[in-house]
């Protein structure tokens, strides 16, 4: 037989006693919750049927109900579940449910199999109904994964057999809640309430929070792809961040505050969190960009507004012969479409260091690229010191040195924007805009886009270059040039 499927050895007597006693995780009351419902899908689908199992220190109580959906229940539903249309015409429906079933499972924590499904689906009810619902939740699969790791599968059939749990109307919401509520009592029966108690924790409890932050502020963060807003006093900026997985980064920040100086200093300062969910990684690194630049964020260094741009250039020198590397501003390039650029700094001291490293590294004349003083003729300082392989005073042509200096400036090339007009990268439904390496905004659509060309193109960003550059070729474009030109 599958180790999945194998059956866990008979609980003692007194185990099982002790397991029926214990009614609460701690001193919480608990309701074990099941649905059935028209679907599987949260926003669009209804509930047809709610059973609960509620456990207190006084007891146990049970309740359930139908519930009208309001929508036509699909006949392999109505097969699985036994429950049909004709059930439920009568039934009541969920706005007249609301205010007592919130009774029910308000202060509770709530534990469902498959937990973010049936949660889901009691958010969004209440929510048609005004009503903000929020619990803290126990999934049983997660639990059962982590209480028995050696199991490979943690369905509700798995858990029947693996615990011998006592079946009654499998696949109705008060048949499927009894069959958690049993799988409970075994795991705390073999564990003990003890060890049950810190695995709940470390499934259910929240992160060290900061002081000053509503613990709900947490509930509704989305768990894919995005940027978040720390905001302190005031609704001062402090820090924005971006991640694959938005929940999970921002508890990230609390839950490493013992560990870092700089987390520690940003809980003891956050007073509220707003995030802005993307369709992917591209659209939040460019959203992160873009909102450090428009906020200046205390603790974001890195990303927050720099100082003009400059970059080198080669130009010819008046002996004809030789090339030399000239620092230009940004006010005197057209940056994104101009070739022959190298490096983007923000001051001359950063722009000289990695021409100079790179320069001594293949032994090319500073003197003759102008990045030291020199006279004519004469040995640089390198040369003396046999680290300049002799432009400066003739042992190596002219034409080799320019052809050496060409290939040594490549690591640092500026790319001229590939395309004759703007481009929109697709990703997900979003469209990002973009011509000479600018991220212009971002639409749904071709038509929303060309209003984001009207307004022109916004300053060369670094951080924005950077970032398309590597995206660029991973992703299906749309030619925006054509159009844009009649």
């Amino acid at each position: 037989m599958p180790a999945s499927n194998t059956t866990l050895p008979p609980l003692a007597a007194d185990a099982l006693a002790v397991a029926a006693a214990s009614q609460v995780v701690g001193t919480q009351a608990m309701v074990f919750v099941d649905l059935e419902t028209t679907g599987g899908n949260a926003t669009m689908d209804r509930i047809t049927e709610i059973g609960i199992v509620e456990v207190n220190a006084e007891g146990s109580f049970e309740w359930s109900s139908l519930v009208n959906p309001h929508a036509r229940i699909p006949p392999f539903i109505e097969r699985l579940t036994g429950i049909s249309n004709a059930m439920v015409a009568d039934a009541p429906a969920f706005e007249d449910l609301a205010a007592a079933l919130l009774q029910r499972l308000q202060g509770r924590l709530f534990v469902a199999h498959n937990a973010r499904f049936d949660y889901g689906f009691l958010k969004n009810e209440f929510k048609r109904v005004g009503i903000d619902f929020r619990a803290s939740v126990l999934c049983t699969v997660r639990l059962s994964r982590k209480l028995y790791p050696q199991f490979s599968r943690h369905n509700l059939d798995s858990l029947i057999e693996r615990h011998q749990l006592q079946v009654d109307d499998r696949h109705r919401a008060l048949g499927d809640a009894r069959l958690i509520r049993q799988f409970w009592q075994s795991a705390q029966a073999r564990h003990g309430a003890q060890t049950l108690e810190l695995a709940v924790a470390g499934l259910t409890g929240r992160p060290s929070l900061p002081p000053h932050l509503d613990a709900v502020a947490l509930d509704d963060l989305p768990e894919g792809h995005g940027v978040y807003l720390f905001y302190g006093e005031n609704e001062l900026p402090l820090y924005i961040g971006k991640s694959k997985t938005l929940r999970r980064r921002v508890l990230s920040h609390f839950s490493a505050d013992h560990r870092s100086a700089k987390e520690m200093s940003l809980s003891q300062q956050v007073r509220r969190i707003d995030w802005v969910q993307t369709q992917g990684e591209l659209g939040s690194l460019l959203k992160e960009s873009a909102l450090v630049k428009q906020l200046q964020p205390t603790h974001n260094q890195r990303l927050r507004r720099a100082r003009e741009l400059c970059s080198w250039q080669l130009q010819a020198q008046s002996d004809g012969d030789s090339l030399r590397p000239v620092l230009r501003w940004a006010s005197d390039l057209d940056l994104g479409r101009q070739d022959n650029l190298f490096g983007l700094f923000t001051s001359k001291g950063d722009a000289k260091k990695p021409l100079t490293a790179l320069a001594t590294q293949h032994q090319l004349c500073l003197g003759v690229l102008g990045l030291e003083s020199s006279v004519p003729g004469k040995p640089c300082f390198a040369h003396q010191l046999g680290r300049c392989s002799g432009a400066c005073v003739g042992k190596q042509a002219p034409a080799l040195h320019n052809a050496r200096l060409l290939i040594v400036l490549q690591s640092l090339k500026i790319a001229a924007w590939p395309y004759a007009g703007p481009v929109g990268i697709r990703e997900g439904s979003d469209l990002h805009v973009i011509d000479a390496w600018c991220h212009l905004g971002t639409a749904r659509n071709e038509a929303d886009a060309w209003d984001l060309l009207d307004n022109g193109l916004p300053a060369f960003d670094k951080d924005a270059y950077n970032v398309l550059r590597n995206w660029l070729p991973r992703l299906p474009l749309v030619m925006l040039g054509a159009r844009r030109a009649s």
